[in-house]
């Protein structure tokens, strides 16, 4: 899980407002967060098999976010893409 002070300074650095938690760009950059923290939990419990599903729920829901950004605004998902760095 991420703290409320990680979670808001995400908010602030992608959100429109302070209180914006609810735009795509938010909500990527949260998935990701917490996606990078359970991949570095499975890497010290490779046999916690309950976490990979969890890690792989939140892969597919930040991936359908992704798809919905790109689909609407080309533009917002390559920045979102360049700033949180997920394309190679």
């Amino acid at each position: 899980m991420i703290t409320k002070e990680e979670k808001q300074q995400l908010v602030n650095e992608f959100g429109n407002n302070p209180d914006d938690t609810g735009t795509p760009e938010v909500q990527i950059a949260i998935f990701s967060k917490r996606i990078e923290r359970l991949t570095d939990h499975l890497k010290n419990h490779p046999k916690d098999f309950s976490t990979r599903h969890g890690l792989l729920k939140l892969v597919g829901k930040r991936r359908r976010l992704l798809n919905y950004l790109q689909a609407e605004d080309i533009e917002r998902y390559r920045s979102i893409i360049s700033e949180l760095g997920l394309r190679k």
